[in-house]
């Protein structure tokens, strides 16, 4: 198979799936299966393409023109390759931890809820893959609009509300803010693709009519837009959509919507402004304190929060907020960095959300503060919650070090020293609201010894969801040691 006809196969496959789920939806089995075999196919296929990226290829293929020189395009590059391998791989582990979660809760609905996770996992491969804005615009779009379902899958008033929110937001941020810097974008230069070095440069200087104000107030708009980047005082959706399923949850925070927008951040970054057009005429200055006040007022309410999974919604608007942070810094390290956190976080964080499911499925708890003694009846999902709980931190012997120590050195080398501090600070504050579920559940007899299972592990249900919680979690620790290939990988993206 040529490399463009499987661009187009690893865009197509998550629509098969969903086609597949439909037509099976009268059988849970085979519709599970389904879903299980496309992920795995679509891991299958991107990890094909990986080799030749590695080598330096780069594949691109054009469907049809939307406008005169603007295609509905693909084209493969590290990060986009990358970003798809994650995604690819966190399908089949949710999908696997589906299985059991939806079935020991009792959800209705599960055919909508496997089809439109489908459909949520080809718009995000397609915004990976995509070659210029507008197709990653058409992907970005109609990721919101496939996981609304999901969002309200619940069906009540709450759902419904949660699900207002989450429309509102994403879909007013992308239709004012992000669609203006895409037309100001293209009337200034004449284009909307991706390439090397970025549009707004012509030699060593800007194209003229842009000056730096004007490059400041199109990167601002792009970061406003995106709002699944959740920058605040766009992120009031991330909380709101916590009365979805805990799978969705995994979706929205760890493989899919969150994780595209800090995508398009970086993308955008590297591809349409170029590092050296944003530090030379200091055009990310005024977003980086965005970015490192995002940081840290959304880990202060982190802390605040006792509801557990309102709690890991803050942890990721903080944490996606070192992504952004990424962008505004700039350099070759904080942009390869900030690729590195979307797989840190992503496996970290789908563990988290794995373990609070298994804790309301199994033990009918919410909050933190019910969380006392629990380590006795559920001590592996207890266990991968302090794993994953480190790797957000940023400590040693987790993917989440790296991440975070070359993000550290890419704010040294652009002499940020304070942007240096405000990432150290808001790890810290990830200790303080991350590991006191484990110091509860570990630490603290039971408040009520009815209300906890006495023989070790009686919790440790149901089987299919530990599985994939314990994959995640060894993920976060093999991702320390495979630091280096990912870097060298990444830094191909970063010109």
């Amino acid at each position: 198979m040529s490399d463009k006809l499987l661009l187009i196969a690893i865009v197509v496959t998550p629509l098969l799936g969903a086609a597949g789920i439909l037509f099976l939806r009268r059988n849970n089995n085979r519709r599970e299966a389904v879903s299980l075999f496309a992920a795995a196919i679509l891991f299958a296929l991107v990890l094909t393409l990986l080799p030749a990226i590695a080598n330096g290829h780069r594949p691109t293929v054009q469907l049809f023109e939307f406008l005169p020189g603007i295609g509905f395009s693909f084209h493969a590059e590290p990060l986009g390759v990358a970003f798809a391998l994650v995604v690819s791989f966190l399908w089949f582990i949710t999908v696997m931890y589906s299985i059991g979660y939806m079935r020991a809760h009792h959800e209705q609905h599960q055919t909508r809820f496997y089809l439109f996770f489908a459909v949520a996992i080809a718009a995000t491969i397609g915004g990976a893959l995509s070659a210029n804005l507008l197709t990653l615009y058409f992907f970005y779009e109609t990721l919101t609009l496939a996981t609304y379902p999901l969002v309200t899958h619940g069906g009540k008033n709450k759902d419904r509300a949660g699900g207002r929110t989450y429309l509102s937001i994403l879909l007013g941020t992308s239709l004012i803010f992000l669609m203006i810097a895409l037309a100001w974008t293209f009337t200034l230069t004449g284009s909307l693709s991706f390439v090397d070095g970025g549009l707004f440069m012509a030699g060593d200087e800007l194209r003229p009519g842009i000056t730096s104000l004007t490059l400041a107030c199109i990167f601002a708009l792009f970061l406003f837009g995106t709002g699944k980047a959740a920058l605040m005082p766009f992120h009031g959706w991330l909380p709101a959509a916590m009365v979805a399923p805990t799978p969705v949850s995994a979706l929205l925070h760890a493989v899919a919507v969150v994780k595209l927008g800090v995508f398009t951040i970086l993308k955008v970054t590297i591809y349409i402004f170029g590092i050296d057009s944003l530090t030379r005429f200091d055009a990310a200055w005024a977003m980086q304190y965005v970015a490192a006040g995002t940081l840290l007022i959304a880990a202060i309410y982190a802390l605040r929060e006792d509801n557990l999974k309102r709690r890991l919604a803050y942890s990721t608007i903080s944490q996606l907020a070192y992504i952004v942070l990424a962008a505004t810094l700039a350099n070759r390290l904080s942009m390869v960095a900030g690729g590195m956190h979307i797989a840190a976080h992503a496996f970290a964080k789908i563990t988290l959300f794995f373990c609070a499911g298994m804790i309301l499925v199994s033990l009918n708890r919410t909050t933190v503060s019910s969380l006392r003694g629990i380590g006795r009846s559920m001590p592996i999902t207890m266990t991968a919650w302090i794993v994953a709980s480190a790797s957000v931190i940023g400590l040693p012997l987790t993917g989440g070090f790296w991440s975070k120590w070359y993000l550290a050195r890419g704010a040294w080398d652009a002499g940020e020293p304070l942007m240096m501090a405000v990432i150290l600070l808001g790890s810290l504050l990830a200790a303080g609201y991350l590991l006191p579920p484990a110091v509860r559940a570990f630490y603290t007899s039971p408040a009520d010894a009815r209300a906890a299972p006495i023989l070790p592990g009686a919790s440790e249900a149901p089987l299919s969801s530990l599985v994939a919680l314990v994959t995640t979690a060894t993920m976060t620790i093999l991702l320390f040691f495979a630091a280096q290939p990912v870097f060298r990988f990444l830094n191909g993206y970063v010109n």
